[in-house]
């Protein structure tokens, strides 16, 4: 949790065609309140990777819209990280470390199982993540503390990119916007970014 690195960020967050150009003529979008969601509820993007946004447009596309004619679309949005949880730093880790000890603790003692990640080895479906990170945003509310802006997180994902490799196909930076005032501007990405 911190405002150590830069503050603005350029990512991308992938949808289909029609929401794309609503969200570029000023529609505020959606934040993601599903239970499996990587970081908690939030409105995702993918950090400096467009390509890996369309990637995951078209797969949503083809998954919930097979009949559809619209096509999956990308749209570019300068970010102010502000008050980040970021994963990629020790603080960051250790704060969602602890709010999952503790919310570990408040399920054994309701007698209710833990949430659990599922989908092979990139865990698809985070739903033990998504708890946890609510949870955190939970403790802080409760003893006054400031809401996280952003959250940013590196995901290891996919097939190695040759043999023994530790580099893999899918290896991504997500960010999840909390506040919506965090996302400064929107702008419409080229295509030769997307190839």
């Amino acid at each position: 949790m911190h405002r150590l690195s830069s503050s603005f960020v350029l990512a991308y967050h992938g949808c289909r065609r029609q929401v794309g150009e609503r969200l570029l003529a000023g529609e505020s979008f959606n934040p993601s309140e599903n239970d499996y969601d990587w970081l908690g509820p939030g409105t995702y993007f993918w950090e400096s990777n467009p390509g890996r946004a369309m990637e995951w447009a078209s797969l949503l596309h083809q998954r919930k819209h097979p009949d559809d004619p619209q096509d999956p679309f990308v749209i570019g949005a300068a970010i102010d990280l502000g008050f980040c949880l970021d994963l990629l730093t020790s603080n960051g880790l250790t704060a969602v470390k602890t709010a999952y000890e503790d919310f570990a603790e408040h399920m054994r003692m309701s007698q209710h199982p833990l949430p659990r990640n599922i989908g092979g080895n990139d865990l698809l479906q985070r739903n033990l993540d998504c708890a946890v990170l609510r949870h955190l945003h939970g403790i802080r509310s409760r003893s006054g503390q400031p809401a996280f802006d952003t959250i940013r997180g590196v995901f290891i994902e996919g097939a190695p990119i040759y043999p023994d490799s530790g580099f893999r196909e899918k290896t991504h930076i997500q960010i999840c916007v909390c506040n919506p005032d965090a996302i400064k501007g929107i702008f419409r990405v080229s295509s030769k970014d997307l190839e």
